[in-house]
């Protein structure tokens, strides 16, 4: 096994606890790990400022692979290393697109979330569960209606990513599937992940963990066979399989478990320190 210099973790279902709480074995496993030499790199489809405080705050982190891949972000330098964004018009469409379906959809652009107000209102209808009602409170600007927003405002750039929920009462997340289908059909350069059940994270089909976490290796003078991943869901997948080394938690996805080339226990056992632990890191 080469030197591994990047340990690259997702942060829901992975290195948080189900209550989104950063463990105490965890945090000494990574900080023993950063004392090492290696970097600890949270990989996440929010935005820096969107992660937990818990991570946020950790005095040895520097860099984040954030929106799934569309950016990796130096908070050292306050700059973007990679940016990997849906185009304007391309994202209006998709959001066109979502209008036919009993879905409620936000994006993310230059670093924070926006939605239509209406679909903000209703999201405990549709948001998995409080933590993310409260992601949507929280980190959403509601706006009257969210193209119209975002047309007229065109000056300030692309879009980083879409995400869309479909309806808690619609237990098979059909609006959800079908939509993901027509997606997948009528847009060639779009990715579709999901973190959960009843919810889609659109992407550029570049930007994606695994090449984000390609990229930002190849920056430093590194390779992948150089980083070890840790997830659990479908959108962490390209970058359990791109790493040198893919840890998955118990309670990963069956795709994410069949990839990966170890298995940790799960996300409330302090799976991510027994994994360091396995391999000496820490």
């Amino acid at each position: 096994m080469a030197p591994i210099r990047i340990i690259a973790l997702d942060l829901d279902g992975t290195l948080l606890d189900s209550q989104k709480r950063l463990s105490e074995g965890n945090r000494a496993a990574l900080a023993a790990a950063a004392a090492k030499g290696a970097l600890i790199v949270p990989t996440t489809g929010r935005f820096f400022g969107m992660m937990p405080a818990c991570i946020r705050d950790l005095p040895f982190v520097r860099y984040a692979i954030t929106i799934n891949g569309a950016q990796v972000y130096d908070r050292e330098t306050d700059t973007a290393l990679v940016r990997e964004e849906i185009p304007l018009d391309m994202a209006l469409d998709l959001m066109r697109l979502l209008d036919g379906y009993d879905v409620i959809y936000d994006c993310y652009r230059n670093n924070w979330g926006w939605m239509t107000q209406a679909f903000k209102d209703k999201s405990p209808e549709y948001a998995t569960n409080e933590h993310y009602v409260k992601m949507i409170a929280d980190f959403r600007n509601g706006v009257p209606e969210l193209k119209a927003h975002l047309e007229a405002t065109r000056a300030e750039g692309n879009v980083q990513k879409s995400m869309f929920f479909s309806r808690l009462d619609d237990p098979d997340a059909k609006a959800l599937r079908a939509a993901e289908r027509e997606i997948a059909a009528r847009f060639p350069d779009l990715k579709t992940t999901s973190s959960t059940w009843n919810n889609v994270e659109v992407n550029l089909k570049t930007a994606h963990k695994g090449v984000a976490l390609k990229r930002f290796a190849e920056s430093l003078g590194l390779t992948l066979a150089n980083c070890m991943s840790f997830g659990d869901g479908g959108n962490d997948l390209t970058m359990i399989e791109a790493a040198g080394v893919g840890v998955a938690m118990s309670n990963a996805a069956p795709e994410v478990l069949a990839a990966a080339d170890y298995v940790s226990c799960s996300n409330d056992e302090d799976g991510v320190a027994a994994a360091l632990k396995h391999f000496g890191l820490c």
